[in-house]
This record gives structure tokens, sequence and C-alpha cells, in this order.
């Protein structure tokens, strides 16, 4: 039986999103992530980026007529066990070296969209880290962001320096709402910044930030979770998501006021 008390480490981080615990391990790594806002954001950035990588090789999956021979037991008269175990080794680390290596090597051209599957992975992939992002900080009492409005000169050159983007943060002020700070998160593989606002009842909203390196541009889109709202876009190098429980046609005029002093 597991241990109530073992420490939730990296590695069970990882077999959580792949789906390798065990139930009660399952639970305790549940458990713990409730209890770790911030875990919880990077988990659920894996999970997405996941998906998105099964969506970009899903078009190289093949699958022959003799295939399910391969899980018959081996016959006297074929190899020995010896033979398949060793093959089987062989192919196991083949294909990881692979797939970590077009993760690796390709996982930008996946984001930046070649080729075309890829395009809408990546495009498709930021309203849903945003609001994943919202929906961890935005509920947070105590550290809802790392660094504070009251020292906003330090978190732009911060955030726009790790970004390698002369970062602004909008006024929205004319909007009902105020710069409460921000945090530095991995946005598709790379530093990110989101940006909080709180308007006067206290409810909030964020403006994610991702790098888009390939230069790519789309017009506003939205998408709708239940009673949040994003919309989102991308403008050169720099891919913009704004998320809120606002109406749409209020967080539509916050974006494009975000998209007016973003240009300027």
């Amino acid at each position: 039986m597991t241990d109530e008390h073992t420490p939730v480490t990296e590695s069970d981080l990882h077999a959580f999103v792949d789906g390798r615990l065990d139930d009660e391990r399952r639970r305790q790594v549940e458990l713990f992530l409730k209890d770790h806002p911030e875990e919880a954001a990077e988990v659920q950035l894996w999970q997405a980026q996941a998906r998105d990588l099964k969506a970009a090789f899903s078009g190289y999956a093949r699958f022959g007529e003799n295939d399910h021979t391969l899980l018959r037991p081996t016959t006297q008269s074929g190899p020995p066990a010896s033979f398949w175990r060793k093959t089987g080794l062989l192919a196991a680390s083949l294909i990881l070296f692979l797939s970590g290596a077009a993760a690796g090597v390709y996982a930008d051209r996946f984001y930046a969209g070649k080729p075309p599957v890829a395009t809408a992975s990546a495009l498709e992939s930021l309203p849903g880290q945003s609001k994943t992002a919202f929906l961890v900080y935005a509920s947070e009492k105590r550290h809802p962001v790392e660094v504070g409005a009251d020292d906003q000169a330090h978190l732009i050159t911060w955030l726009g320096k790790r970004l390698n983007y002369k970062l602004v943060a909008p006024d929205l002020r004319s909007e009902g709402f105020s710069l409460v700070g921000g945090r530095l998160l991995p946005v598709n593989g790379k530093a990110g910044a989101m940006l909080m606002y709180q308007d006067a009842g206290g409810e909030r909203l964020t403006v994610l930030l991702g790098r888009n390196p390939h230069s790519t541009e789309t017009s506003f889109r939205f998408e709708t979770s239940g009673s949040i709202e994003t919309f989102y876009w991308i403008d050169g190098e720099i891919g913009y998501a704004v998320t809120g429980e606002v109406t749409r046609a209020k967080l539509q005029a916050i974006a494009e006021e975000c998209y007016r002093q973003f240009e300027s």
C-alpha cells in the first residue's frame, strides 16, 4: 500500500500526465494539485502540450494488418524469447529517442504553424492555456501574482526581458480594471507572461502573452467555456489571450483596448 505521506515528486507529476499511476497514487497526486496551484497550472499545460503533440503526429500513425501477430506468444520454431525481449527493448529505445528528438527539434514548428495541422494546434492551445492560468491564479487570495502593481516598472522590465519583447502593461482603467501585477508562466513550452487586472468589485481577468517565433498573424477569435470567455489573437512574434468571467461584449472591448496599447 502506498504511504499517504509519500512526497509527490516531479516524476509523479509526469506519470500523472501520462496516465501511469495506480488509482491510489493518482488520488494522492490529485489532492496535492488542489493545494499547489502552481504545480497544477504546470501539469495542465503539460497535458495541453501532450494533446497538441499527439494531434501533430496523428497523421503519421499507420497500422499494418499483421501487427497483431507481434503480440502472439513465441513458438518453439521461432526465435528465442530473449531475442524478442532484446528487439523490443531496442525498438522501445528507438521510439523514445525519435519522439524525444521530434518534441525537442520540431516543437517550435508545430506551435508556429508548420505543417497546417500544427497551426491549428498552436492557435487553439492558446485559449486553453489562458483559461488554465485564469482558473488557477484569479481565485488565489494571497499570491495571485509574483510581482505586484506597486513595482510595475520592474514587472514589465523583467517579463519583457524573458519574452524578448518590449512589453507594456495596458492601462484598463477606462474599462474599470486596474493592474494587480503579473507573473512568469510557461506558454507552449517557452517563457510567457501573465498580467492580472481587477475591478472595484473584485472581479479579475488575465492577459496571457507567449512567443510566436514564425510571425503568423490571426484576427480576433473567441472561446467560451461555461461562464469564462477568452479573446485571443496572434500578432507578429507574440500570441495574446484575454480571459475573464465577464460578458463577451465587455471582454471584447478590453481585448481591443489591449490590442491598441500593445500596438502603440
